[in-house]
């Protein structure tokens, strides 16, 4: 017989997931992070990428077996390319830290939708789905980060969102490793998609991957096969992209979602402590924006080379939303200028906004060694803030509400949930949470059915 190769042993382990599997907290932690996304996609139907998107698969589909947000139908890799749009667009989506990775494995939500959907699937078969995408896409960032080598967080995706909807599809083993084969070798993207002058493609990399990961998963259950080594064979994802590594794919669990992350504020995730200190700084002491001299971040090595002004370039040149959302000058000045980071401070007007940008200008970054040692585990910052008559102070973090050690409960998720969706029928908004607080009772259609509606 012959030995299975690694893309058979994970096609293997997917097929003999069960709903069964997932414990309770697990289950609870997917609804939340469906929840999360959904809000996400709700609060952002309005804006101009997403309505490019969304006329772009009006004109080409017009019917199909997948439900997109907001209304229409099209197929399933279109859905996951829209729905994924919307998921991400904000970047106020999950996060998964892995100490050279990080990752939104919430972006895996789009193409397992789609699948269930397309297949007539129950919210079980949903949550079983996410929860292999989740764990596959994590245990890869653990183990073969691909930032370092010049490679988007998206590659990892490819494995997982494939994984997740070919099992939402109810393929086979040998499918499912087709499926993942094909996804794997095919959307490998660059990190330049997220270094230098940004653009729209930072938000639409990681939907396009899930509609590629979708597309994958059905030209696998119609046979098409895909490299059985795309792992270790010759030219393979070992040898060109990621090195060795091992992962005893036969014990694997699905309990990596518990260890991702909520994102209290609209910014990126490395952000998140740092905004949360100077805020209740601010709100604490009250020091009008104009009396201050210089707002000073020490921060771990990946805030700082993501965010910073590091190895991924300079954050004070900040014109667009996506520069802005990947600055930390201009998050904490947004934080201390509005009490709020939050979509409104991402319209092209506030950005372009003299107080914002003569303040930005005055916030410093850089890398603290220990606190680098202490991420992933801590998210730990000290802010200085010195006023024009040169007095200091100091404000210490070692996380945020949202992170691993003070974890989003449900009722926390809502208020956010309910903050993006503030803009739809009350009613509509409500029963769309409460569908989703009881994905493992229904079919999935009846959650489908109610995003159409929005």
């Amino acid at each position: 017989m012959t030995e299975l190769t690694v893309v058979e042993q994970i096609g293997k382990w997917v097929d003999a997931k069960s709903f069964e599997d997932l414990s309770k907290e697990e289950i609870a932690a997917l609804k939340g992070r469906v929840l999360d996304a959904i809000g996400c996609a709700i609060g952002s139907l309005e804006s101009e990428t997403i309505k490019s998107i969304q006329k772009m698969t009006h004109d080409l589909t017009k019917d199909g077996s997948a439900t997109l947000i907001g209304g229409g139908k099209t197929t399933p890799d279109y859905a996951a390319l829209f729905n994924g749009a919307t998921i991400r667009y904000l970047d106020y989506n999950d996060s998964y830290l892995a100490k050279g990775e990080t990752c939104h494995p919430s972006d895996n939500i789009s193409a397992v939708l789609a699948a269930t959907e397309h297949n007539g699937g129950t919210g079980k078969d949903f949550l079983l789905g996410l929860a292999i995408a989740y764990q596959i896409q994590c245990r890869l960032s653990d183990e073969a980060p691909v930032r370092k080598h010049g490679f988007d967080h998206t590659v990892q995706e490819a494995y997982g969102a494939a994984a997740g909807a070919a099992k939402a599809l109810g393929l086979d083993a040998k499918q499912i490793a087709n499926a993942i084969s094909i996804s794997g070798t095919s959307y490998n993207s660059l990190r330049v998609t997220r270094t230098g002058a940004l653009s729209n493609w930072k938000g639409l990399a990681a939907p396009n991957t899930a509609r590629g990961a979708m597309s994958s998963a059905l030209l696998a259950k119609y046979d098409i096969t895909g490299p059985r080594e795309v792992f270790e064979g010759n030219k393979g994802f070992y040898e060109t992209i990621a090195g060795q590594f091992e992962i005893d794919w036969e014990n694997e669990g699905l309990g990596r979602v518990l260890d991702t992350i909520i994102k209290r504020y609209n910014a990126e995730i490395h952000s998140q402590s740092s905004i949360e200190g100077l805020i209740e700084f601010r709100n604490k002491e009250n020091i009008p924006a104009e009396d201050i001299k210089e707002i000073r971040l020490d921060t771990f090595d990946v805030a700082f080379n993501i965010i910073g002004g590091g190895e991924e370039g300079e954050k004070k040149t900040i014109r667009v939303k996506e520069e802005a959302d990947h600055s930390l000058p201009y998050m904490l000045s947004a934080a201390y200028l509005d009490g709020q980071v939050l979509p409104a401070q991402y319209e092209q007007d506030r950005i372009l906004a003299d107080d914002i940008q003569s303040l930005l200008q005055k916030v410093t970054v850089k890398e603290n060694p220990e606190f680098s040692q202490r991420f992933p585990k801590e998210m730990a910052i000290k802010l200085e803030v010195e006023t024009n008559d040169g007095k200091v102070y100091e404000i210490n973090k070692d996380d945020y509400q949202g992170f691993t050690s003070r974890p989003a409960t449900w009722d926390v998720l809502l208020e956010k949930y309910n903050l993006l969706t503030a803009n739809i029928d009350s009613k509509l908004a409500l029963d769309i949470a409460d569908t989703i607080n009881r994905l493992e009772e229904i079919e999935i259609s009846e959650l489908t059915n109610l995003l159409a509606k929005i």
